[in-house]
């Protein structure tokens, strides 16, 4: 019970001070309604990356194994509409840059990356969506839909740490270097790799 309480509260902290911080963020100033909104979304959708590893991998005290895999596929489809609220709101206040980052032309390196973990992301979602349908080979789909989480994880985290914005720095770096330990974790403790069937 100790240890569940323990976790929980580590977890709840990791997503909500992050987002505390950032609300504080002086790049608020003047900004319009918006592009706050859109900026939030892209903050809780890194705290919802951090929740899918952790989910798959099943590594959440009290939630059973189908619990988990059913709240790992409802995580995913709030991260699809954290993104499309992210990339939507910056689209509204400024299309060219979002039409420069979507063309990989913008002068923003973090763009690139963003864009990157996008379309993996979604592809990722579509394949989780799919899943029955494509009439893939479990081992197949697994690790497809594994390679396309680790690609929007990695593309996310390079993203949100070159970008100088609403986020704070210190829990920036402190949530992203916390979804890279859950996917090292869960990468490791389901073994995707192994192409043998157990």
């Amino acid at each position: 019970m100790v240890r569940s309480i323990v976790i929980w509260a580590v977890l709840g902290t990791a997503v909500t001070v992050p987002i505390i911080a950032s609300a504080f963020s002086p790049y608020l100033a003047w900004r319009d309604p918006i592009y706050i909104l859109a900026g939030f979304a892209g903050i809780i959708g890194m705290c919802l990356l951090l929740m899918q590893p952790l989910l798959a991998g099943r590594w959440l005290p009290g939630l059973s194994p189908v619990t988990s895999r059913h709240w790992h596929r409802w995580c995913g489809l709030a991260l699809i509409a954290a993104i499309v609220t992210h990339v939507t709101g910056l689209w509204i206040t400024s299309p060219p840059d979002v039409v420069d980052a979507l063309l990989f032309v913008s002068a923003t390196p973090f763009s690139a990356w963003g864009v990157i973990a996008m379309w993996t992301g979604f592809a990722a979602a579509l394949m989780g969506v799919l899943r029955q349908r494509l009439r893939l080979r479990f081992l197949v789909w697994r690790l497809g839909h594994v390679t396309l989480a680790i690609a929007t994880i990695l593309g996310s985290v390079a993203h949100a740490l070159l970008i100088e914005g609403t986020m704070e720095i210190i829990t920036k770096i402190a949530l992203c270097g916390l979804v890279i330990l859950a996917s090292v974790g869960t990468l490791a403790r389901l073994r995707v790799w192994e192409v043998r069937r157990r």
